[in-house]
């Protein structure tokens, strides 16, 4: 029997329809993400390199990239052990109302940030639920570097778990079985089998949590209180000194976090090359 010819390629889509597809794409990037981005480090650096570092070398920018960096890091550990628990207890278990459960990883996602911080306030303020509590042994959650970390954590817990969860899932209890049937304790085998087999997806959930950390607004700006030297971030500062008309020392900082935003994506990228040529076997 004869071989069927293969169709052409891009049969039923005419050349100018691909073509105004294309250029639309390639123009709603670079009108909306290059652009402005581009637009950021010339505005940073418009002023000099001695007014560019200057402005990063300032007290208060420095104070507040360290507290954006110590609360991301605080907020990176806690969404990564969250979310190893929270991805193997329901990618191993079929509990009752399983699928809310996966649906409640997604609140801080629907919820907005600032929604979020209030409810912090509730919780943690003086006259929250636990504020008097808080009170009385002299510890203080809102106005104060735990807000922030809680804050943060709050919206970037859902990373870490919702990349590992399809990934437990479709890992499978054989693998965990037969290290147990061979004498691995509970602790080594997760250790040396079942995260081994999540370490790229790991890895994926960490950068972008940590990336989603360092340019938090909403709910920090609400549980903070613009404390100068004490609870700005790095965002916040960014607003509070271009609110004052310093366009350069805010631009600045701007393109601190814009490089931190591209060194994330490039990371990405290449978890998930890595990530690719392991399921390839190359």
């Amino acid at each position: 029997m004869p071989e069927m010819p293969l169709p052409a390629e891009g049969v039923g889509e005419p050349r100018w329809l691909r073509w105004t597809l294309t250029a639309l794409a390639l123009a709603f990037l670079l009108g909306f993400l290059v652009l402005p981005l581009a637009n950021i480090f010339h505005a940073a650096l418009s002023e000099g390199w001695r007014v560019f570092l200057a402005s990063l070398r300032d007290e208060e920018a420095a104070l507040a990239i360290r507290l954006s960096l110590t609360s991301s890091a605080a907020a990176v550990l806690l969404s990564t052990v969250f979310g190893l628990a929270a991805a193997w207890f329901l990618g191993r278990h079929r509990v009752p109302g399983h699928g809310l459960w996966v649906a409640v990883l997604d609140l801080p996602f629907a919820i907005s940030p600032v929604v979020a911080g209030l409810m912090f306030v509730l919780l943690f303020g003086l006259d929250g639920w636990f504020g008097p509590w808080l009170d009385r042994h002299n510890t203080q959650v809102i106005f104060a570097k735990p807000g922030i970390i809680l804050a943060t954590a709050f919206v970037t817990f859902p990373f870490v778990a919702r990349e590992l969860l399809p990934l437990v899932e479709a890992l499978g209890p054989e693998a965990e079985e037969a290290a147990r049937l061979l004498g691995a304790s509970p602790w080594q085998t997760f250790l040396r089998v079942t995260l081994p087999a999540l370490k790229w997806g790991l890895l994926y959930g960490v950068i972008l949590c940590a990336s989603r950390a360092m340019g938090e607004f909403g709910a920090v700006s609400v549980v903070s209180g613009h404390i100068r030297g004490e609870t700005m971030t790095l965002p916040l500062h960014i607003e509070a000194v271009y609110n004052e008309y310093q366009f350069g020392a805010a631009f600045a900082c701007a393109s601190l976090l814009s490089l931190v935003a591209l060194v994330s994506l490039a990371l990405k990228s290449f978890v998930a090359w890595r990530a690719r040529r392991d399921r390839e076997g190359t």
